[in-house]
């Protein structure tokens, strides 16, 4: 081959990210038999969020041994509700104990994502290079790209500016006047961590949040002992933890105004640390619990009452200098932002990379609302599949059971695939994609997140709720057991094609193309 022909590079399998998606792919497709594959992430080490979110007092809201992979179990969880710290030595544990290593990719961010309608494959530049992939599996995830919002003035602020998936942590916050902007899942282990280092803290609250006490305890060192010596007790263990959260459902799904009692239990762990009324009204929700996520905390509402902290019930509009102003104009002065405003999940920054079959990117075709079929195939994008994709995500329990259904699915996928043979890639039927997510949406309108007057990240710009599987785990794992070659177009290489790479093997040609397909 003369010098300047290059042969790129060509897997079977290009994987997306490096976090519990990405590695659970990366695991399942080892046990499948494929080592062809590479695994694409964009920082220097594998963990995800878990390695992005290193907040003070980061930790898990579902229980440890229902957050970790079935085919992982981990005797060693510290606590029933393992911190940030153990979650990421979990999946480092991982990516070494599967002979993941090889695969991985560090620093290799992906630009720019295009599918190939002759070649039946899909062209991915990265910030390294380019390579070509029969197949992609984008596991990013929805939790990977902060969103901050656009506050007037916000650029003139003299002091510190940062989102809690991007803590800075060489800025010492002990002595400052701190603003912490939000109450989601993030804000309430970040303000009890902070309130006792801080001179003043303000909260900007623009909805408050249901927070039901979190029952938190270490795990003993018996009963670690007792996991290592007899696996099956931590497979029970997850089991009974899974059924909870299965029998839970049906109230989020089908029967919201039975969730009234659990607002109950919510109002008492505020009433028990809360004792100002001005104070307690300005934390009480106005929308059925369970409509915005429900938050796990034991110390969010004592520490909102020590002195040194302040509640503004308003979304922050406006800074100048270091004032920041309130939607309701309170003012409070403030040396550092914390951001604790969620992340684009309904917009995922991915999509815009990913261009499909008719040149339009996966965000064009999913302007009006993402939809997948069954959670993971878009039409117009072959042989690609998300992972954590358009309602697959949880109310009430772990998304590790979400994942591992649809990489069941991925499973499937391939093996269809060697089944057809030769160059082939699977489409979804546009009309296999509607049915599905109508029949998602259709199921949607009675439950807790569409009837409970909240407005959520759950829910798109239009309101169309886009995220959230309206049913049990166990409905999941039915309706993504095996890929129906009915939902599909096959594609192939046009006969003009095949017959051209049939004379080059008949003539012994070596060209750059031929390589490169067989590489």
């Amino acid at each position: 081959m003369a010098e300047h022909e290059q042969v790129h590079e060509h897997v079977r399998v290009a994987v997306i990210g490096s976090g519990f998606g990405g590695l659970g792919a990366a695991v399942r497709l080892r046990r499948e038999g494929i080592t062809d594959f590479v695994v694409l992430e964009r920082a220097g080490s594998v963990g995800g969020t878990w390695r992005d979110n290193s907040y003070p007092g980061c930790a898990c809201d579902v229980p440890s041994h229902l957050y970790s992979f079935s085919f992982a179990p981990n005797p060693e969880w510290p606590r029933t509700f393992s911190g940030q710290e153990h979650i990421r030595a979990y999946l480092e544990h991982v990516a070494d104990t599967f002979g993941l290593r090889p695969h991985l990719r560090f620093d290799s961010e992906v630009k720019r994502m295009a599918w190939d309608t002759e070649q039946l494959r899909w062209e991915i530049e990265t910030v390294r290079g380019t390579l070509t992939a029969d197949v992609v599996v984008s596991a990013t995830g929805p939790l990977s790209d902060p969103k901050v919002p656009d506050i007037p003035g916000l650029d003139t602020f003299p002091g510190k500016v940062f989102h809690s998936a991007r803590w800075d942590h060489d800025y010492d916050l002990a002595g400052r006047r701190v603003a912490m902007i939000g109450t989601g899942a993030s804000a309430i282990q970040i303000v009890p961590s902070i309130q006792p280092k801080v001179d003043r803290l303000t909260l900007f609250q623009r909805t408050p949040a249901w927070v039901m006490p979190r029952v938190d305890r270490a795990i003993s060192g018996a009963e670690r002992a007792l996991h290592r010596a007899l696996p099956a007790t931590t497979k029970l263990r997850r089991g009974l933890l899974w059924g909870i959260r299965e029998l839970q459902v049906q109230a989020f799904t089908k029967h919201p105004n039975e969730l009234g009692f659990v607002e109950q239990i919510a109002k008492r762990n505020m009433g028990a640390a809360i004792k100002d009324p001005a104070l307690r009204a300005k934390l009480t929700p106005d929308y059925r619990i369970g409509c915005k996520r429900i938050l796990l905390s034991s110390t969010y509402y004592p520490a909102l009452a020590k002195p040194n902290v302040d509640v503004v019930a308003s979304g922050l509009s406006e800074v100048r200098g270091s004032t920041l102003v309130a939607a309701d104009g309170t003012e409070a002065e403030a040396d550092a932002i914390v951001f604790g405003t969620g992340f684009h999940v309904t917009d995922m920054p991915i999509a815009e990379r990913v261009v499909g079959a008719d040149g339009r990117t996966l965000a064009e075709t999913w302007k009006g609302g993402m939809e997948a079929l069954r959670g993971g195939t878009a039409a117009g994008f072959p042989n690609f599949m998300t992972v954590i994709g358009p309602n697959t995500g949880l109310g009430n329990s772990s998304m590790i059971l979400m994942i591992e259904s649809q990489l069941n699915y991925l499973a499937d996928y391939l093996r269809q695939l060697n089944v057809l043979g030769g160059r082939t890639a699977l489409d979804p039927r546009p009309a296999a994609v509607r049915n599905w997510n109508h029949r998602v949406q259709e199921r949607m309108k009675r439950t807790v997140w569409n009837t409970g007057g909240c407005t959520s990240w759950y829910l798109d710009a239009s309101g169309r709720n886009t995220t959230v599987w309206p049913g049990t785990t166990a409905e999941f794992r039915r309706e993504t057991r095996r890929v129906d070659l009915a939902e599909y177009q096959v594609l192939r290489p046009a006969p003009a094609q095949v017959g051209a790479k049939a004379a080059e093997a008949d003539t012994g040609a070596d060209t750059g193309a031929d390589a490169e397909v067989s590489a």
